[in-house]
């Protein structure tokens, strides 16, 4: 089940953006920068982002399993957390995602993320050629869903 966030979920939508944050950013993010990511400052965060008119997910198998926001046709903070990656859960947030979009999907990666950008070229995700660099080590890469009359494009 795929719910809204309110303040009742704010807590647990919080702490699976802290714990996937951490162990996705760990390989390249400094110790002390990775240890301030935690579910009381990560739940300031997504109340800025919701107060801001974005609108937060969270995917509820047994337990709250992963989150995703989307503001306009913007998909972000799409998140699970480390013990239950790879059981289709980022897929099944990602086609939700897709519906709530107003136009085009388009999203961010990290440029060093194999994992996601395998997932968003598996639905029609490209990349755009626009990206802003993080630090000399590290850029973001825009990528918008292929729309049919671009079947056959790679880049946008």
């Amino acid at each position: 089940m795929i719910v809204e966030v309110g303040e009742n979920e704010l807590p647990a939508a919080a702490a699976i953006h802290a714990a996937s944050w951490k162990a996705s950013h760990r390989a390249f993010c400094k110790a002390d920068f990775i240890e301030r990511h935690t579910p009381e400052t990560q739940a300031l965060y997504l109340r800025q982002e919701m107060e801001r008119g974005k609108k937060v997910y969270m995917l509820i198998e047994e337990r709250p399993v992963g989150i995703v926001s989307i503001i306009d046709s913007l998909i972000e903070n799409l998140y699970v957390l480390p013990d239950e990656q790879r059981r289709g859960y980022g897929a099944k947030l990602l086609q939700f995602a897709l519906q709530k979009c107003a136009d085009t999907p388009m999203l961010w990666i990290l440029d060093n993320n194999a994992r996601a950008y395998r997932l968003y070229t598996k639905y029609g995700f490209v990349k755009t050629g626009v990206f802003h660099r993080l630090s000399p080590e590290i850029a973001e890469i825009e990528m918008k869903r292929r729309g049919e009359e671009d079947a056959g494009s790679t880049v946008l």
